[in-house]
């Protein structure tokens, strides 16, 4: 686990445990055990019967999507058209014999990477001693003696299966977004694209504007090429952590406040000389909330002019002043996204809870989990064999994530339940409201109360459809009707440890 920064618990979540450490996504995979993860489902919910106010007044935005980030599992299964169906479309999908309901994610964050295995003047890469194959993902400007991006000195034959899936998403409709985990090998100090031996600065002083014009050139080319208009292009990842080292097992760079904000400047102006001025700069994909407000604090105007999204990684899970950092977001009127997330918890409750106190503090428009497959287990939706990568089994976390993402439309209104552990959206035009609420607790009855919208009629005769997840149980994405509103209020018993997603019609406010 990789040590940070103190960080300080929200005092307005309910029952939050005490603020710890936040973690990177994948030093956290060794290091989470059983006894954190327990910690982490059994605070924070309702643990008796339960009163949810629905308030469609505290409206907090349009939902723009869900989304993945392609990187590791599309450098394996990129080129494959029925992962591409089941996570960025919502038809039903045959996989190892069974139907699976798709995702419909609708975002897809494209890793540029920083490996080429060329020499240049003798020089070549540096490789951590422990950093897989597949985790090496193939850059597209491997001979800094020529910025042409037309010229032999650009290889854009390279990283041809995250490229497939990330045109395959956008066939499907998904919007993209460009990042970077580390500048090219040859741009950093130790020409080592995992880190430097210390933590520290590993990029280069002279190749700020040579990170930023890769990262432009790479999206001109997309959209001349593959097909593909970044929407936002994002040029660090978890830039002010410590935890990128050179023997590593990823891409990673720490690259300070002060150097990001020369990185942003030049990232503009590169932007605008490939004609991309409507393409937005979002950043810094920091770790954590805390350490998010901090990095954009450090931020004179000029930088923030030009970024237009700030990202932020959910890796502080239950603690963090998600409230702060969307205060200090709104107040920049800057758009908002939890672009990353993820735990070593293989049920989705984590993630269920994790997920609920963003939509209630944070207000985030966008969503990302990190990896949609992976090969351990508390990680994965659906895993993989981490020597023969070989597709494996779906994690229950899978059907956890379709509770939400198969429900929440791109367009629906974020509204608030008052709760930590609800999230609601409403759909003005369907006049229809969805509820997804967990429970890591012992079983129980919600009442939601939705006496604050003018008309709440449901289906015929009332009914609610409802769908449920009991990671423990027999539930996996399971659709029942048998649950009617009492006026305008909707009482649904909730399983031990479970999630349920609620669909409300006839509802106008």
């Amino acid at each position: 686990m990789s040590p940070s920064a103190n960080q300080h618990s929200d005092p307005r979540q309910e029952r939050v445990p005490a603020a710890g450490q936040a973690v990177s996504r994948r030093t956290m995979l060794m290091a989470a055990g059983a006894g954190a993860v327990a910690g982490a489902l059994t605070t924070g919910a309702a643990n008796a019967d339960a009163t949810v106010t629905i308030n469609p007044s505290a409206d907090y935005g349009a939902w723009e999507g869900w989304g993945t980030s392609l990187a590791w599992w599309a450098n394996v299964f990129g080129d494959r058209d029925d992962f591409a169906d089941i996570f960025f479309t919502t038809r039903s999908v045959s996989y190892r014999g069974a139907m699976l309901p798709g995702l419909g994610l609708n975002i897809a964050r494209y890793n540029l990477g920083a490996c080429s295995w060329n020499s240049v003047n003798g020089a070549q890469m540096v490789a951590s001693p422990n950093i897989p194959r597949f985790k090496q993902i193939g850059g597209f400007w491997q001979d800094w003696r020529n910025e042409d991006s037309t010229s032999s000195a650009w290889n854009w034959n390279t990283d041809a299966k995250q490229r497939a899936a990330l045109v395959k998403a956008t066939q499907r409709g998904a919007i993209s977004e460009l990042f970077a985990n580390s500048p090219m090998w040859w741009m950093c100090l130790n020409h080592n694209p995992s880190g430097a031996a210390d933590g520290g600065n590993n990029l280069q002083s002279w190749n700020h504007r040579q990170h930023a014009l890769h990262l432009a050139a790479t999206a001109r080319y997309a959209r001349d090429r593959w097909g593909v208009d970044f929407r936002t292009v994002d040029p660090f990842n978890e830039p002010s952590s410590n935890w990128w080292r050179a023997d590593g097992k990823q891409e990673g760079c720490h690259i300070d406040a002060t150097t990001q904000r020369s990185v942003l400047a030049h990232l503009r102006t590169e932007l605008d000389r490939q004609g991309l001025s409507g393409v937005m700069i979002s950043a810094s994909d920091e770790t954590s909330y805390d350490l998010a407000r901090t990095t954009w604090a450090s931020f004179d105007s000029a930088t923030k002019a030009v970024v237009r999204q700030v990202n932020v990684h959910g890796y502080q899970g239950a603690n963090g002043r998600r409230d702060l950092l969307f205060n200090d977001v709104r107040a920049a009127g800057k758009i908002l996204w939890n672009s990353e997330s993820g735990e070593n918890d293989s049920t989705g409750l984590t993630m269920a809870r994790n997920l609920c106190l963003d939509w209630r503090w944070l207000h985030p428009t966008a969503w990302c989990y990190w990896q949609v497959m992976d090969p351990s287990p508390g990680w994965a939706a659906i895993q993989y064999d981490f020597d023969t990568l070989a597709a494996g089994a779906v994690q229950p976390k899978y059907y956890v994530l379709a509770q939400f993402t198969r429900h929440i439309r791109p367009g629906m209104r974020i509204i608030d339940t008052g709760v930590g552990y609800a999230a609601a959206a409403y759909d003005r035009v369907a006049r229809r409201l969805v509820i997804v609420a967990v429970n890591t607790g012992a079983a129980q009855t919600l009442t939601f109360d939705l006496s604050r919208f003018a008309q709440v009629t449901g289906g015929t005769g009332g009914v609610v459809p409802r769908w449920s997840t009991v990671p423990a149980g027999g539930d996996r994405y399971t659709s029942r009707q048998d649950i009617r509103l009492s006026g305008k209020a909707l009482r649904v018993p909730f399983a031990a440890a479970s999630v349920q997603t609620l669909q409300v019609d006839g509802v106008v406010v």
